[in-house]
Parts: structure tokens; sequence; C-alpha cells
């Protein structure tokens, strides 16, 4: 996006004829249609043409002329104006130059603006009709040349090679919770890196819950934490974007500095504590995707709703207040119980409690999809890898008894591998990426066992390739999740992981992703029998 904000205009102040596009990117000069200094979108397959101000023969135009075709451009051009901003800056130029009131051909000297290069009698008329058809024009110039350039060079690889290359590296100049709202915003924005619909390859594709999935990975949840851009990230290849943590009431979580990175070990360690917008404004926002998901405008691939509970308050009633509005809305709900961030939180995953929360959450959400006359989502509840034996005993009971419909195996862990190099890693928190993956994929794939792979699984912790990725598959995932990669690797890691997974899955055979869940339960058995036999054909040769 850098050199589309480029200026190429003249050094010097400009008269108004000579003023350039607003949005000079496009390399025109817009009040006399001289073109510029090429510039690298102008020059991309010719989608954006030279624009000229329309002159008479004497090379003027009245007021009352510029100020109807800046009102008539404005029209046109601000519904595709993709930002608020572009489209403000279309109407205020509008707004300028209608403001120009009509000069007669008697008016003196003194109705030219200042500055305005009046040449007689109309001249300053002339002057300020032109410059702010000018104004008008060029903003609008720079709304189409945005929405029809950006659109394709966003899925070109030089702009994925871009994101990764150098945005990436120049986020991890800033702090980590600054970086990580710099991409929130360049993503609500519209400039993340977009992948071609149907690029992820079929093997991919799965259907879990009667939800359909573009791609078996998806984004975690604690990255998009107030719902302000799935769309964006739908369309940068994940599968699935998961939304969250939200709380019912707005809070700002635990002070800052609160999110620590840990490039040394690919990890970071974050004590955020569910800062979160609050259920009116995660509301508001999925409802707005909802919408322009059903009207065509929205990518493919569903959209999950982390809920949690405010920091002061009942757990029970935050989660049933989260889960009766956000039914409506979710195309899945996550009960997270296992953020280390929140005081009392994990002790929810003990049978007793974990029982009455799960129970009163899909009341809620069947309640509230009964009064809209819509499906009643999925109900998951999310669990911390630091569950010991029985515990997760215990997890597996609740969900088999309560017919949850699925778990997310994990959240953060509050354990500190003893080989850590980060200097940062003394700080409290939950630690997320490479450290954390061994330990989510032994539970997930003892959950496996525990369920008897009756229970749909998602994999999350430590991915960074597609070999991982699978691993979690083979354990037991049906999809799986990544998060911390994608702040080390950029958005390229998304694409490379997908390549990556189908590439594993057809070297052993499998045609889909779901052919390969649980693969090694079902080949342990088989190897373990197999060796018994060896053994046995051994022992009586020797005899």
């Amino acid at each position: 996006p850098f050199f589309l904000s480029r200026q190429r205009g003249p050094a010097v102040p400009p008269t108004p004829s000579q003023t350039p596009c607003l949005a000079s990117s496009t390399g025109f000069n817009l009040t006399s249609g001289a073109r510029a200094k090429k510039a690298p979108c102008a020059a991309r397959g010719g989608a954006v043409s030279t624009l000229r101000s329309p002159r008479s023969a004497a090379g003027r135009v009245s007021d009352s002329t510029a100020a109807l075709m800046a009102a008539s451009a404005a029209r046109v051009l601000v519904s595709r104006a993709p930002t608020p901003a572009v489209h403000a800056c279309v109407v205020r130029g509008a707004v300028r130059c209608a403001a120009r009131r009509p000069h007669s051909s008697s008016a003196g000297p003194s109705a030219a603006p200042a500055g305005g290069g009046a040449r007689g009698g109309g001249g300053g008329g002339s002057g300020a009709g032109t410059l702010g058809l000018s104004l008008v024009v060029g903003a609008a110039g720079g709304a189409v040349a945005y929405h029809t350039l950006l659109g394709d060079l966003r899925e070109h690889p030089a702009y994925w090679s871009l994101s990764s290359a150098l945005v990436t590296p120049a986020l991890r100049l800033a702090d980590a919770e600054s970086a990580h709202r710099a991409a929130i915003a360049a993503a609500s924005a519209g400039l993340a890196p977009r992948e071609p619909e149907h690029a992820s390859p079929p093997s991919l594709r799965t259907r879990v819950w009667g939800l359909d999935f573009p791609s078996a990975v998806g984004l975690a949840a604690g990255f998009d934490k107030h719902a302000e851009a799935p769309a964006a990230l739908l369309r940068m290849g994940f599968g699935f974007v998961e939304v969250g943590t939200v709380t019912p009431l707005p809070q700002e979580g635990n002070p800052r500095p609160r999110v620590f990175r840990l490039p040394e070990d690919e990890a970071v360690i974050n004590r955020y504590g569910f800062n979160s917008d609050g259920l009116a404004a995660a509301s508001e926002r999925m409802e707005a995707f909802r919408d322009a998901r059903e009207a065509g405008g929205a990518p493919r691939g569903p959209v999950g709703v982390n809920i949690g509970k405010n920091k002061e308050g009942d757990a029970v009633m935050d989660f049933t207040v989260g889960a009766m509005r956000m039914a409506q809305l979710g195309d899945y709900l996550v009960v997270n119980v296992s953020s280390p961030n929140t005081p009392g939180l994990r002790a929810l995953q003990r049978v007793g409690p974990l029982r009455e929360l799960v129970s009163a959450v899909q009341a809620a959400a069947r309640k509230s999809c009964e009064a809209t006359q819509r499906p009643c989502p999925p109900v998951l509840v999310k669990i911390a890898p630091d569950v010991d034996e029985q515990g997760l005993a215990d997890i597996a009971t609740v969900v088999k008894e309560c017919g949850v419909d699925g778990v997310i195996v994990s959240n953060t862990t509050v354990a500190r591998p003893l080989w850590l190099q980060g200097k940062e890693k003394a700080q409290a928190g939950g630690l997320s990426g490479v450290p954390v993956r061994a330990k989510s994929t032994e539970v997930l794939r003892e959950l496996y066992r525990l369920t008897e792979g009756k229970v749909p699984l998602v994999g999350v912790g430590g991915i960074t390739c597609g070999a991982d990725a699978y691993d979690k598959i083979r354990a037991g995932a049906s999809v799986v999740q990544l998060y911390t990669a994608l702040a080390f690797q950029g958005p390229a890691v998304v694409r490379r992981v997908k390549r990556e997974l189908a590439a594993l899955l057809a070297e052993d055979g499998f045609a889909s992703v779901a052919e390969a869940v649980g693969a090694d339960h079902r080949e342990m058995p088989a190897a373990l029998a197999a060796a018994i036999e060896q053994a046995r054909e051994s022992a009586e040769g020797k005899s």
C-alpha cells in the first residue's frame, strides 16, 4: 500500500490550474489532464483512465457547471468509496465545490479567491469551480483506483510477499500490543492480503457440526477480539474465524504492558485479561457481517464467537447473557473457561461448575434461537493444556453427559518450560506458540480417546507449518486453528500451512481432512498388533 499514497504532484504550491489529484497515486493531474510521472498503479492494465476536467475553448468552466458536475461525480462514485475516509473525502470535495457561488463575467478581481490566479473578470469563478471539481473528481478517482486496483493487488503474490517481508517485520518494531492493534486496523480497512475464492486445496474442505469449512485451517480467538474484521480475515485464506473473547460489559482488561514476544522461542506471553468492547459493540459488528454475508457481500466460512465473563460478576449469568445474544449471530459459540488471566475462570473446568455452566449456556442459546426462528449454533468448550489426568477425564464426562458439540484444545499455558530463551519468559500470563505445541497435542490425543472419537475437536497451540497441523489432525482434531505464528511469520503462513497440509494428506493417501482425523488411533493398534506378531514369530523361530 505504501506506493499508493506517494505524492506525485508539483513540488511547489500549485495554482488551481495545476492542482493534482488528491489521490495522486493515479498519476494524473485531473485539472490539466496532463499525465504525471508514471505511477505503479496506473500501469496495471489501464484500469484507471485519464480524467480531464471539462473546459470550453477558452480553457474555462463556469462555477455552476462545475458544481453540478462535482455533485454528479460524487453521487455516482461515492458509493464505490471503500472506506469511510475516502467516502468523506469525496463528500467534502463536493461541498467545497458547490459552495462556490457562480460569478458573472462582470465580477471584479475581488471575486477571485486568494491565490486563485484570476485572469480578468470571470477568471476567479472559473478557478474556484475548476479547483472544486478537481477536489471531487480527484477524491472520487482515488476511490475508484483503490476499489479497482487494490482489489486486484491484494491477491497478487507480490502483495503477499510485501506483507510478510516488509510489513510484518516493521510491525515488530512496535510493542506487541500496538502491532496487534495496527494489524487489526489494517485488516478492517481492507489492506490485508486476499486469497482468491476457492483457492484452498479441495482436500482441506470439510464439514463439521453441519457447517461447511472451505478449509480446515482457521484463526483462533484472541486476534480479532472485538469482531472488527472477520470478513477480511476469511478473505486472507482462513477457512473459519473465531472472534472474541467477548464479555457482556466493556472492560479494559489488565494494565499495560500485557503482551510480550519471545522471538527466540516463537512464542508470546499475554495477560490481556479479557479486554473487550462489550457485547453491544461486538454484536452490532457481527450483525453487520451476517447481513453482508446473507446479501452475498461477505466471504464463505464459519465465524464463531468466543464468549467470556467480566472480571466482576456472576459467571453463569455472564455466559448466559453472551449466549442469548450471540447465538443469533455466530455460526458456533465457544464457552471460554480456560484463560489464565481472569481470576477464578479455570475453576469452572471442574466437573460440577462446568456441568452447570454448559447446561445454562445451551438452554440460553436454544431459547434465543427459538425466539428468532434461527438454527441453534453448536456450543463448544475451550479448555486449558494444564489440566491433569483426572481433570481431563472429568471434562470428557461432562462433554458426553451434556451433549457438548465440541471441544477446543487448547488455550495458553501457565507452565514455563526450562528451555525458554526469551528475555521476557518470566512475565506472568498465558504462554502460546511453539512451547505449548507438544502439550496441547497430547491433551487433544487423550481427549479424543476419552470421548471415543465421537466429539469433534479443534486443535490449537503452536501450529507453525503444515506438519504441525497434520499432527493434530491425526491425533483427533477435525479442524485446527493458529494465531501466534501469524504474528511472527505474517499472512503468508496461512497459505503455506494449507499447502503443506494438503501435500501431507496426499502423501499418506488421504483424499480429505476428514479421512485423516484420528488416524493415529486407528494405526497404533494395528502397528502394535503387528509388532506383537513379529515378536511371536521371532520367538518361535529361535525355539
